[in-house]
């Protein structure tokens, strides 16, 4: 009997989206994604959708802009296919750091990419840990937000030593810092930032008992890593102990990133697969899988009619 939904990926997230179809039982459906010789895209299912219940699994991460064009063109092929819903599972969802007017001329494209995304035939979206919430606001469809927090606490669990604090690395991620804090029984500290330019900040202080713990950083995401580098030295010179483990949902890593990561004192970094990491030459990252969380959210949303568990 044909399954009533179907898990197709573009080339973002391939190995997480087969991932994914393996927890749930279910056969990744044919999809071609390629690129003609000018780099427009070229997208065919080569399986019916009529009728079915279609999840998109697809990361906007770099090239972003490429990896969002996919999702989009997956998504017409499948409404012009009669599929019965599509749905977008956006493991990372990129440009939610743009939620706002930075001025009066510039561009707010998460409210863009949302736009695109229901023009596109997209009726629901799950996402992961996304860096802004304002990016809910943006959709007229259904946007159910997951977290990450409960497999990286589990991979931190071995890590964590007597004393430690959780740090949130700025005011905006404290209610992360804390669901990391309820379940690794940790205190929290929070370090407040000032804007020196328009593209630099440092640390104006820290509040919260440090000296002589080991903190576990926690972020949504690392780009640059230069917020974490900030955070490093601002602990130090707070009195932490001279060893630090990062956790984070979404790992950007720009190039500029391994030079920021290779502090001496981050003993290891915990990221997931909402982007695809290359670490084989990175022996203290370690990655873990979305696979079982974005598995059962799908589970819930086509066989219980329930809310996805978010956070």
């Amino acid at each position: 009997m044909q399954a009533k939904f179907v898990i197709v990926s573009g080339n973002a997230n391939r190995e997480l989206a087969m991932a994914i179809a393996q927890s749930l039982d279910v056969e990744m459906a044919r999809c071609m994604v390629d690129r003609f010789p000018d780099t427009e895209i070229n997208v065919q299912l080569d399986e019916p959708v009529r009728e079915r219940e279609v999840f998109i699994v697809q990361s906007s991460c770099p090239p972003v802009d490429q990896n969002v064009m996919e999702a989009f063109a997956i998504a017409d092929a499948c409404r012009r296919a009669g599929a019965a819903s599509i749905r977008w599972v956006a493991p990372y969802f990129g440009y939610a750091r743009s939620d706002r007017r930075q001025g009066q001329r510039s561009a707010i494209m998460g409210r863009l990419l949302a736009d695109f995304a229901e023009r596109a035939g997209i009726g629901y979206v799950i996402a992961v840990d996304l860096h802004s919430r304002h990016v809910e606001g943006f959709f007229h469809v259904p946007v159910e937000h997951l977290t990450a927090v409960p497999v990286i606490a589990d991979a931190l669990q071995p890590h964590l030593e007597a004393g430690s604090v959780i740090v949130s690395p700025d005011t905006g991620r404290v209610k992360m810092a804390s669901a990391y804090a309820s379940r690794l029984g940790c205190p929290v500290a929070v370090l407040h930032k000032e804007r020196l330019n328009g593209g630099k900040t440092a640390v104006s202080k820290v509040v919260g008992e440090v000296r002589g713990k080991p903190c576990l950083i926690i972020d949504d995401m690392i780009s640059t890593g230069g917020t974490i580098n900030n955070a490093i030295e601002a602990l130090g010179q707070a009195g932490a102990a001279d060893h630090f483990i990062i956790g984070v949902t979404h790992a950007v890593f720009t190039p500029e990133a391994r030079k920021n990561l290779a502090h001496r004192s981050i003993r290891k970094i915990i990221a997931t697969d909402s982007i695809p990491v290359l670490a084989d030459d990175w022996p203290h990252v370690k990655v873990v899988s979305l696979a079982s969380i974005l598995a059962e959210g799908i589970r819930r949303c086509v066989s219980e009619d329930r809310s996805i568990p978010g956070d």
